[in-house]
């Protein structure tokens, strides 16, 4: 179970770069394509906005791999716990001020990562007992 939570931990992380790439590097150019309902010509004076949302994303990430490079399991839950509540709230947010759609590709994965997590923390405790 703990090595498919790092997996799943991993893969938000991938998701949450990819993000941040979006958002800072590629807003103008694969923006239109991807937010079709968003004006057009919106994207050029949004650059800025967009970008600081991806520093956010890049956070999000960092934190995660950060989590997956913590040795002590106590610290390694604690801090992808945190760090993928945050990419929850994050994406709660996001599904009811943009898209729905936001809930289902960040919040969900988060979620089973928490779970995944957790469940390891409570076999790795029965094992012990």
């Amino acid at each position: 179970m703990a090595s498919l939570a790092k997996v799943v931990i991993a893969l938000v992380a991938a998701l949450h770069l990819y993000i941040a790439w979006f958002e800072i590097f590629a807003w103008t150019s694969r923006g239109p394509k991807v937010f079709s309902s968003f004006p057009p010509e919106l994207f050029a004076q949004t650059t800025a906005m967009a970008a600081n949302q991806g520093l956010y994303n890049g956070f999000l990430a960092a934190g995660l791999i950060w989590a997956l490079c913590i040795v002590d399991e106590l610290w390694h839950r604690r801090v992808a716990t945190c760090f993928l509540l945050m990419v929850c709230v994050a994406g709660i947010f996001g599904a009811f001020t943009v898209s729905t759609r936001i809930l289902f590709v960040q919040t969900v994965p988060a979620l089973i990562g928490i779970v995944l997590l957790v469940w390891a923390a409570k076999r790795r405790q029965s094992d012990h007992s």
